[in-house]
């Protein structure tokens, strides 16, 4: 049994990142919850116990020009589709966080806040947090200036005054609130789907 989760669905900058987990059924993982539950360093360590005593696990993202070719519903399935794609290891049956994958041809089940609920469901936000958290934490020192290390890409008060005196970057989803107003676009082209960054 596959866990799927996503990070970075409501970020203005940055891909759309998802995690697939299959644990162990007889070695439970202590403290591992929902991963915006978690501080910092309880997902950097969980992360290292996740990824050592998974039987399997991967990651796929949606670059940010994806999501602005389609949207962030379907490039978050995406993203979860190529997460799954990569699993050395094909699962039996899947458990989704919140959604369902209608083009995997799995057996499947989507858990409004299954990432509170299902130990594998739990373990997925947590690798897919703490791997885009790194990514960003990286294209800070690519694109200084917009605070990607510090606030990830969400509309905090110091990324929207960076926006304003820089504009965007090529990180920034330009078809999201407030860039699609402040900076227009004519025809978004569409973007690339990757599996790692």
């Amino acid at each position: 049994m596959a866990g799927i989760d996503e990070a970075g669905r409501g970020p203005l900058a940055g891909p759309v990142v998802a995690a697939a987990v299959i644990l162990p059924v007889d070695k439970p993982l202590l403290g591992l919850d929902d991963s915006k539950k978690l501080t910092s360093r309880q997902r950097q360590e969980l992360y290292r116990e996740i990824t050592k005593a998974a039987l399997a696990w991967s990651v796929g993202y949606s670059s940010p020009q994806y999501i602005d070719a389609t949207d962030i519903l379907q490039a978050t399935r995406r993203a979860m589709e190529k997460a799954l794609e990569k699993l050395p290891v094909r699962p039996d049956y899947l458990l989704v966080d919140a959604l369902h994958l209608p083009d995997v041809d799995l057996p499947q089940e989507g858990i409004e806040g299954g990432d509170g609920k299902c130990a594998c469901i739990a373990a997925a936000s947590v690798v897919a947090k703490v791997t885009r958290d790194a990514w960003m934490e990286g294209w800070d020192r690519q694109y200084p200036g917009y605070g990607f290390a510090r606030h990830k890409g969400y509309p905090t008060p110091e990324h929207l005054e960076a926006l304003t005196k820089l504009g965007p970057c090529p990180l920034h989803r330009r078809s999201f609130q407030p860039l699609a107003e402040l900076f227009p676009v004519k025809g978004i082209a569409g973007g690339e789907v990757g599996e790692d960054g």
